[in-house]
């Protein structure tokens, strides 16, 4: 029983870790795009935001499995990796979304906000997913 109360407090940590990684992504998107990305989802169902929205929670979990999976069971290491290396994800997202839009015609934050379908959704949630996909490979 001393076993299944530490691996479930171990369980709660690491997921108290995505689930606070998982907030500032939300933030950095919400920064990223004009207007107020819970209404654009929730209210205006609004499905580019929701697309962008998902590939940067999902690029999150990708990254902090993939620490997870590389601690070796050592505690400290796979907590704090796992921080970290989400951080870094979510600053890399960052600058790939502003190179991104630098190399892109108009305001890339408003075309993903569109109402309207856009292509331009789905290449930036690729980004997304492939720097996710980049750093897991990266850590383990």
């Amino acid at each position: 029983m001393p076993n299944l109360v530490t691996d479930l407090m171990i369980t709660l940590a690491y997921g108290a870790v995505g689930v606070v990684l998982m907030g500032i992504g939300y933030v950095l998107v919400d920064l990223a795009t004009p207007g107020r990305l819970n209404e654009l989802i929730w209210v205006d169902r609004n499905r580019n935001a929701a697309v962008l929205l998902a590939s940067n929670l999902a690029s999150v979990g990708i990254i902090v499995v993939a620490s997870i999976m590389a601690s070796e069971d050592d505690f400290a290491r796979g907590i704090i990796g796992s921080a970290a290396y989400g951080v870094l994800g979510l600053v890399i997202m960052a600058g790939a979304f502003l190179l991104l839009d630098v190399a892109t015609p108009g305001k890339l934050g408003e075309i993903l906000v569109d109402p309207q379908p856009h292509p331009a959704v789905w290449v930036s949630a690729t980004v997304h997913l492939a720097t996710g996909a980049v750093i897991a490979a990266a850590i383990s």
